[in-house]
């Protein structure tokens, strides 16, 4: 599994997005590794696209017809839930 690191979070958003980010990059990187790894999928840095830019993971199904599937919405609140331990 390619582990995404806090340095890869802020470069990633810098490059993709024209706004700051607001969000703790370490607890960002450390919730995206810890459901990549309870999701079985390879990277945090797609569960990070997912949650902050909406893009699908095909492999996981997270999205059909352009909406959250069931799975999708799950994947994305226990991200956030793992943030927010963290955070706090």
């Amino acid at each position: 599994m390619k582990k995404l690191t806090s340095k890869k979070v802020k470069e990633y958003v810098a490059w993709r997005s024209n706004q700051d980010l607001r969000q703790c990059p370490d607890c960002v990187a450390a919730a995206c590794n810890d459901a990549a790894i309870e999701f079985n999928h390879n990277s945090g840095l797609d569960l990070m696209k997912l949650l902050f830019f909406n893009d699908p993971i095909p492999s996981l199904m997270t999205h059909n017809y352009g909406f959250h599937t069931a799975t999708g919405r799950h994947i994305i609140e226990t991200t956030k839930n793992y943030y927010y331990e963290y955070k706090n």
